[in-house]
């Protein structure tokens, strides 16, 4: 015979479960706010940052392929290194930019649109819309490059004088020890 505590027990157990099952359950966006966040999905294009999260490795392993070169094989030979190197650089980038697109692409639905759906209201996504659609924020995505390349040129300038021994001292240093490693 069952025992009022353990009907209660069980009782309480069951109604816990539901509660979280509830709150494990994303809760029914709206249509409107739906549209609204496919809208900033659009724009942002999230779906590029598999291909952002690819370049940085991609570029290092070019780079030290250029340094490990640099002093130790003849010009005519680290140049055809190079290009050979840059050439599977680019065909890598090429073969895994869409691998990391479709992934994007299948996993924004379900972990980036509901947070935007979540954490913001329909008028704070009609602004963040505002923003992203902004003819100053265009204009002004538009002369990053310039302004990275303006910037970029003149601290090298400015710094040549003090930066390029330190910098050629440090690659004597990283070909010594390659070398050390590399001589039986």
């Amino acid at each position: 015979m069952k025992t009022p505590i353990t009907t209660h027990c069980k009782r309480g157990l069951m109604l816990l479960a539901l509660i979280s099952a509830g709150a494990c359950a994303a809760a029914p966006v709206p249509p409107a706010k739906q549209a609204l966040v496919d809208k900033v999905l659009k724009l942002w294009n999230p779906d590029n940052i598999g291909q952002q999260m690819l370049q940085a490795p991609v570029a290092d392993a070019v780079q030290q392929a250029r340094a490990m070169l640099q002093g130790r094989a003849a010009p005519d030979k680290r140049d055809a290194a190079m290009n050979d190197i840059v050439g599977e650089a680019k065909q890598f980038m090429a073969e895994a930019t869409p691998i990391t697109k479709g992934s994007a692409d299948k996993l924004i639905p379900t972990t980036i649109a509901p947070l935007l759906a979540e954490r913001y209201t329909e008028e704070e996504l009609k602004q963040l819309i505002a923003i992203l659609e902004s003819p100053v924020k265009k204009k002004f995505e538009a002369m990053l490059p310039e302004m990275q390349k303006t910037l970029g040129e003149g601290v090298a300038a400015d710094t040549r004088a003090v930066i390029d021994p330190k910098l050629q001292g440090l690659k004597e240093k990283i070909g010594l020890r390659l070398r050390t490693a590399v001589t039986p």
